[in-house]
């Protein structure tokens, strides 16, 4: 056995042995070349086979021992690269001082070098070559030859002082893979084994180098793919660091790290973590990330052709195609597509029903609930080419074939739905279908065109004239005329042309329901909502003209974090009511938000609070609160690693998901939830989220999970 373990190990030392670094004739050159290498670590084989054991048990341990051993002796061979953080006896002003001695003023003012003098600003004049390579790595290869400026010298110099895993990890990756394609092979590590070898003037000879780059493949490469990637090169430099972390003694190396190795490389099961997470293919990632709003969108694609086709062929048959040909059809089709895009406009902006079925994980894993509002956008532009082509169909050719057609194919086909008499293109627009059909065109048009972007939000790009009629307050009230549109779409469904069977006037099948459902969520919103009436507990002027509400909890109230509420205020109108993130926990027993003066409504009421804090006056403008309801936010609990990243008031939601947390931390020990990082525009919203959360080096903040803000 000690025979088998010699011809997988070929050599006892470890190569950070064979890269100690001897002295240059270059103080500084020795001194930046030394940081390339790590501490000499000489590995002693222990016995494999102990005295009265059984050779099954001596097999066992055998077994292990190698294994350990060839996963040190890989680990090892690439631990010379945790010397580039930089420790090198060298500071920037010795750079400036080289830098300024080979300076030139090239095409421009500033003073510059050339690429092949970057070696000797940085102290390795000595290994030119290895200076390039490590040039060409912090450089990406895009342009590496390019002239150095003083400013360039100094980003190098600080990516090369950089002792952070990530940084040090991507220079050697980057040094190996010459071809920049991101896989790395045996040849490469070989190539850079030698380099460094030569650089620290060591004799290491191509066949010692190719027996250390083969036993990092055969630690990295599982499945013999034969090239490695930067995940995998990952795993190696994190057990490097735990194993020189935690092994000082020769003995205590080979232990250490073979048990560190796979504490950190094995999951429980016993399997290569790294090798379970390969990286996806861009088309599973879109699959990953689309595949729920991609069967939603296809189910409603298909519903719509189905419909259109079914239309379509039914009056392909009937007499009056013989009038007005396939315009006939393509205008009945559509229609029929727009009575179930009438229906289902109005599910999305159900919010109570979306919060509850949201609730059930079942549904909540194959239906893309946070995506309401763009299906409720989609179904819109739906409605808008079905009205195109249904209306634009009718008036600019079926009306005028009926108008013109022939008096002996009309007598013979329609005219019994026109009282027998050919009518007119006017007589024809003025009869209740057709008003009532541009009744509901302009209304739509109006809705529609109040709802896009740049009116809703008031763009500066728009007119004047437009912007002093635009607004979120306008889009509010516009989108109320469809109440209007409802209406008339009963009546115009009513007065069919050609139709005189009730059955087939199915538009009340279809918007029924989804009619229904909504008129009973805008009824039960407004009895719960003035059973919510608020007080104020307290009202804050933060810095960035943020208005912060501490509100009195209504008794039965409750929610999870992430959720928001609809707020109105009778002082500025009774009818608006505008959606802020929830920032109080579950657990508090108080309602906080964080309101942004961005438009005419929030504009209005951080007046109305910052007059009333001014003033010092005891009342504060009257509130109601409507929800709650459920958002993307509230889907943290499906995770274990939140990755939280909000844009200036978008922080919202994170105040509430952090107590929420810490109390869950607090509560029952969870140590799944390891990692949050919150990026802020307002340095406002940091010092919110420490106070909220009661940083002040308790134990509830000593039980938290690392942090980063």
């Amino acid at each position: 056995m000690d025979g088998l373990v010699k011809s997988q190990v070929p050599h006892e030392r470890s190569l950070l042995a064979l890269f100690k670094s001897s002295p240059s004739s270059s103080s500084l050159s020795s001194s930046f070349s030394s940081s390339w290498t790590s501490e000499v670590v000489l590995q002693t084989r222990s016995k494999i086979r102990r005295e009265g054991e059984p050779n099954n048990v001596a097999d066992l341990r055998s077994e292990q021992t190698r294994s350990h051993i060839i996963e040190n002796e890989a680990i090892q061979g690439v631990g010379f690269i945790n010397g580039i953080d930089g420790h090198s006896g060298m500071e920037w002003k010795d750079l400036e001082k080289r830098f300024d001695q080979v300076a030139r003023t090239g095409s421009g003012a500033e003073p510059v070098v050339t690429w092949s003098e970057f070696g000797f600003c940085i102290g390795m004049h000595s290994s030119p070559e290895f200076a390039n390579e490590l040039l060409r790595a912090l450089r990406r290869g895009k342009g590496w030859k390019s002239n150095i400026t003083k400013t360039d010298l100094y980003h190098l110099w600080f990516r090369m002082k950089d002792n952070s895993f990530n940084s040090r990890m991507r220079i050697f990756f980057d040094m190996c893979n010459r071809n920049k394609d991101g896989r790395i092979t045996e040849t490469d590590i070989k190539q850079t084994i030698l380099l460094t070898a030569s650089t620290n003037k060591l004799s290491v000879t191509h066949d010692e180098a190719e027996d250390y780059a083969s036993l990092i493949m055969k630690f990295l490469d599982k499945k013999n793919k034969g090239y490695i990637e930067i995940s995998q090169m990952g795993s190696l430099f994190k057990a490097t660091n735990l194993s020189n972390s935690k092994a000082h003694s020769p003995m205590k190396q080979v232990s250490s790290v073979g048990s560190s190795t796979h504490n950190v490389l094995h999951n429980t099961s016993g399997d290569f973590c790294e090798e379970q997470q390969e990286p996806m293919s861009r088309t599973e990632v879109l699959f990953r990330t689309y595949w729920r709003r991609a069967w939603i969108v296809l189910v409603w694609l298909l519903a719509c052709l189905g419909l259109f086709v079914w239309k379509f062929v039914q009056y392909r048959h009937r007499s009056g195609f013989e009038v007005m040909g396939y315009c006939l059809p393509t205008a009945k089709g559509a229609a029929e597509t727009l009575k179930l895009n009438m229906a289902l406009v109005l599910l999305p902006v159900c919010r109570n029903t979306i919060t509850w079925l949201r609730k059930h994980r079942p549904i909540n894993s194959v239906v893309p609930f946070n995506d309401n509002i763009n299906f409720h956008k989609l179904i819109a532009g739906g409605i808008v080419v079905g009205v195109i082509l249904h209306g634009g169909t009718h008036l600019a050719c079926d009306f005028p074939r009926i108008s013109e057609s022939d008096k002996s194919i009309f007598r013979q086909t329609i005219a019994a739905g026109f009282g027998y008499h050919r009518p007119t293109y006017t007589q024809i627009l003025a009869t209740t279908e057709v008003a009532s059909g541009i009744g509901m065109v302009v209304l739509m048009g109006i809705a529609f065109a109040l709802a896009a972007k740049w009116p809703r939000r008031r763009s500066p790009v728009l007119p004047v004239s437009l912007r002093r009629v635009t607004g979120y307050n306008t889009f509010w009230y516009s989108h109320h005329l469809f109440v209007l549109v409802y209406a008339l779409l009963i009546i115009h469904s009513m007065f069919l042309f050609l139709t005189d069977k009730l059955m087939e006037k199915t538009t009340w099948m279809y918007i029924a329901f989804p009619v229904l459902l909504y008129a009973g969520e805008r009824i039960f919103r407004a009895i719960r909502s003035g059973s919510y009436e608020v007080d104020i507990l307290k009202a804050s002027i933060c810095p960035g003209k943020v208005l912060y509400l501490k509100m009195q909890k209504p008794e039965g109230f409750k929610f999870h974090s992430g959720m928001y509420i609809f707020i109105q205020c009778p002082q500025i109108s009774p009818f608006e009511w505008h959606p802020f993130s929830l920032t109080s926990g579950p657990q508090d027993d108080y309602l906080s938000v964080h309101i942004r003066t961005l438009g005419d409504w929030s504009y209005q009421i951080y007046d109305l609070f910052q007059e009333a804090v001014l003033s010092r006056s005891k009342g504060c403008p009257k509130l109601y609160i409507d929800g709650p309801y459920g958002s993307a936010a509230q889907d943290h609990v499906k995770y274990d690693i939140l990755v939280l990243i909000g844009l200036g008031i978008g922080a919202t939601p994170f105040i509430s998901i952090l107590k929420d947390v810490v109390k869950g931390v607090q509560t029952t020990q969870n140590d799944h939830v390891s990692f949050f990082y919150c990026v802020y525009l307002f340095e406002y919203f940091l010092g919110l989220i420490m106070f909220s959360l009661k940083f002040n080096g308790s134990a509830s903040f000593k039980q938290m999970p690392h942090l980063g803000l």
